[in-house]
């Protein structure tokens, strides 16, 4: 029963607790996200720029304003980084974020979330803050050793989530939860992208940037350590009804941990090895829209920078607005027992792996007709959306035990697609050409497609047997039936 001031504070709440660290997490991958992409836009004022070269390029269109192609935009002041210099340092985040996946779901399994989690925000926080020092003293060196350690603090976010996620989010309400909390990073774009441009238009300093950002991760973890906890079991005012409801819910599954990680079972599961092709497709796809479509608006479509701003803005606001609203579809099929889990898994997974694919393809072949261009690019992240209630919360339908370590391996091996996708990108459009975009959608639709033929093939949305057993049942049984004759030849021969 609670105390006296744990009743009032339980009252205070109008939500569930529940939905409180649901809030928390999204507004933590909002953060983390606005965290990482704010350089991108930043870096495009922290460079030294060049004057344009007169003359439109084969294959692309041409500028809405003539005068735009000769404006002269050289930059006296700023860093002398060439193309390849400034690739290595949007890149070099994610060689820190790879390494810290699987220890922070390790950890966030063996003490819990709420501080693997925390703790790799508000580190990356505070780098955040440090970043015009850094700069400042260090150059490009300093600032890839910086964002490399900016990617180990944020490599724990999704492996922490999902081991919260798998304490408080019943089978019912996980593909809402999941698609709200991890829709976060679409906020968090829009939020980097946006504010970045507004808020270096209204001081003139790109570093005022990094101070904004960084400022209101520390404001988050200081709400997130007042507010969340591991478990319902260990939060000190949740209601007595709502941790009864989760008791019965997720009862069955808690507390059943065996003492070690069974590595070799979850490594031989095919379900596993499954869902990491599609996390391979889904990052693919989305790694290359999210570091290459401002690329592909100023250089193929000739966009001004503050109209690029605000269209690349877009489809992940729409990609937000439609994962909520296809969790919300997914939710209601399974608990209406219209489909089952891993048909629903597999559904709306091929939904955000073809439909972004093939618009696109579309998009690419539309030419110069800047608006359909931008509805089909639009289109294509809203249908990515609904990797949430697919794909992206099949880990905790697996093993919620092992929620951390799952998510950890599989995101872990989709984000070096975060290195690979950039970098092949910008092999194939040296010249920013229609025809050479083109190339580069096509191998995204096939590895949409082929990835997800491997889903729909060997997915699952049933609990695997490791996660709350040390041995394979089937093997059990089959040893059961080996044993069976020898024990009663054995006391046959006791009788005689």
């Amino acid at each position: 029963m609670l105390s006296g001031w744990q009743l009032l504070l339980s009252k205070l709440f109008v939500i569930p607790q529940r939905w409180v660290m649901a809030i928390m997490g999204f507004l933590a991958v909002a953060n983390a996200y606005a965290m990482r992409v704010c350089l991108n836009l930043a870096i495009t004022q922290m460079v030294r720029r060049h004057a344009l070269t007169p003359g439109y390029e084969d294959g692309s269109c041409p500028s809405p304003d003539v005068d735009e192609a000769f404006e002269d935009v050289t930059e006296i002041n700023g860093y002398n980084w060439d193309e390849e210099t400034q690739g290595i340092i949007l890149s070099s985040f994610y060689y820190g974020y790879i390494v810290t996946h699987l220890p922070g779901g390790m950890l966030a399994e063996r003490f819990g979330g709420k501080y693997s989690l925390g703790f790799g925000v508000l580190s990356t926080a505070v780098f955040t803050l440090f970043t015009p020092w850094v700069v400042s003293a260090g150059g490009a060196t300093g600032l890839i050793i910086l964002r490399v350690l900016e990617g180990l603090g944020e490599g724990t976010t999704f492996p922490a989530l999902n081991a919260m996620l798998a304490r408080w989010a019943p089978i019912s309400e996980r593909g809402r939860m999941g698609s709200l909390v991890f829709g976060g990073a679409q906020i968090g774009n829009i939020a980097g992208t946006y504010f970045s441009g507004l808020v270096i238009k209204e001081t003139g300093e790109w570093q005022s940037v990094f101070y904004l950002f960084g400022s209101i991760g520390i404001l988050w973890f200081i709400l997130w350590a007042l507010l969340c906890y591991n478990d319902p079991e260990s939060h000190p005012f949740i209601s007595d009804k709502e941790k009864k409801y989760l008791e019965e819910a997720l009862g069955r599954h808690q507390n059943t941990q065996p003492s070690a990680i069974p590595w070799k079972a979850i490594f031989m599961s095919v379900p596993l090895w499954a869902l990491v092709c599609a996390q391979i497709g889904h990052d693919y796809g989305y790694f290359t829209m999210v570091t290459d479509l401002p690329k592909y608006m100023t250089g193929v479509l000739k966009f001004d920078i503050h109209r690029t701003g605000t269209l690349a803005a877009l489809p992940y606001l729409v990609m937000w607005i439609s994962s909520i609203v296809f969790g919300w579809i997914c939710d209601k099929m399974v608990k209406r027992s219209w489909m089952s889990v891993t048909n629903a898994r597999k559904t709306f997974t091929t939904i955000a792996s073809v439909g972004p694919g093939i618009c696109m393809i579309l998009a690419s072949y539309s030419g110069c007709n800047t608006e359909t261009v931008v509805i089909l690019f639009t289109a294509s992240m809203g249908l990515m959306g609904a990797f949430y209630p697919g794909m992206k919360v099949n880990a905790l339908d697996l093993s919620s035990n092992y929620a951390g370590t799952i998510m950890a391996i599989v995101n872990g091996i989709g984000a070096i697609t975060g290195i690979i996708a950039p970098y092949l990108v910008g092999l194939l459009t040296p010249d920013s050409t229609l025809v050479q975009w083109r190339l580069v959608f096509w191998i995204t639709l096939a590895v949409f497609i082929i990835t997800n033929l491997v889903y729909v093939a060997w997915a699952s949305g049933d609990e695997q047997w490791w996660n709350s057993s040390p041995t394979d049942p089937r093997k059990e049984a089959q040893a059961k039936t080996i044993a069976a004759p020898a024990t009663a030849a054995v006391t046959n021969e006791v009788k005689v």
